[in-house]
């Protein structure tokens, strides 16, 4: 036997399978046993009845609270004013933002197109609404959300519109108030000596809970612009239903002009509650949340007034977001 050739190896080879011995399968150990089989159509556990109880209270005490809310024609309003801009909101960020996803994919989409298109070769692409969900599902259904949303926003805008055909009667008894004060003003100015015979004359007490000339004339400046802002928005809505006969160019103007009255009024009501004095302005009711309120709507209402807008839907639904968020937080606080 040569050198080269292979050594037997002395060892035994390990069998390349073992096969089965025939004795029966040792019964599982006690632990095995104790293990539960855990099943993957295993029922949940059930909520308790006190747990239960509790979330038909809190549902039971939210719809009563949100029925109050909604018992009055300026909770009414108040409602539909934070639905209708937070749903405006809501569906400009989801237009930016699906948008621009959309825009990304189709870039990528069409650059993967381009390199499979032979050299020389002239291609057109038609990207359609089935193209753009077929690439981003996620963002066309954002699209779509986007869609509905402002449609409801549209919807809620309309119907405050119409909530509002009543508004004069409301400004009639504002104005008798008003001119009533107006009319006590002048009566004390004409009559400056509470101890004058005369039965028009104010005792001293009254005199001190009327307000100052500068105040009357403010009031009466900010009903007669509101009165002339609600006649314009009255008429240019039921002419644009076809209840009043305006042409569409004086719709425009009346719209336009309603904004500009608007726009006035907030401007006067900011200075008037920026120059009431500290100790005065806990008479105010809810000083911080009126100046809150006007300041949200001012730069909407030059947007509003002027012909070719000056801010975005986005900024639009942000600003008219804060007055709806602030007049329902007190109107819930009312509820309580």
């Amino acid at each position: 036997m040569s050198d080269s050739a292979p050594a037997i190896a002395s060892e035994p080879v390990a069998p390349v399978a073992d096969l089965p011995s025939g004795e029966p399968i040792p019964p599982p150990s006690a632990a095995a046993a104790l293990e539960p089989i855990t099943s993957v159509n295993e029922k949940k556990p059930q909520p308790s009845p006190a747990a239960l109880a509790k979330a038909l209270y809190a549902s039971d005490a939210f719809l009563a609270r949100l029925n109050k809310c909604l018992s009055t024609p300026t909770g009414i309003d108040t409602v539909l004013l934070l639905l209708c801009y937070t749903s405006k909101f809501s569906a400009s960020i989801l237009g930016v933002l699906s948008r621009s996803i959309l825009q990304r994919s189709l870039r990528e989409w069409l650059a993967v197109i381009a390199g499979s298109v032979p050299p020389g070769a002239k291609t057109a692409v038609v990207v359609d609404s089935k193209t753009a969900a077929a690439v981003a599902p996620a963002a066309a259904k954002a699209l779509v959300h986007a869609k509905r949303l402002n449609a409801l926003s549209t919807l809620l805008s309309e119907a405050r519109t119409m909530t509002r055909l009543w508004a004069l009667v409301g400004m009639y008894f504002w104005g008798k108030g008003v001119f009533a004060k107006a009319a006590a003003v002048w009566r004390a100015k004409r009559n400056p000596s509470s101890s004058s015979s005369s039965s028009s004359a104010l005792s001293a007490s009254e005199k001190e809970q009327l307000p100052s000339t500068t105040e009357t004339a403010i009031s009466l400046l900010q009903f007669s612009l509101c009165v002339a802002l609600q006649v314009l928005e009255n008429g240019a809505y039921l002419s644009s239903k076809g209840v009043l006969g305006w042409q569409p160019a004086r719709i425009g103007k009346a719209y336009l002009w309603s904004a500009r009255f608007w726009a006035a009024y907030v401007g006067i009501e900011i200075g008037r509650l920026l120059a009431l004095e500290p100790k005065e302005r806990w008479k105010e009711d809810s000083w911080k949340g009126n100046l809150a309120k006007n300041l949200a709507w001012a730069p909407l209402t030059v947007h509003w007034s002027s012909e070719k807008g000056l801010v975005s839907e986005m900024v639009v639904g942000l600003l008219g977001s804060i007055p709806g968020l602030v007049q329902m937080r007190e109107l819930w606080a009312s509820t309580a």
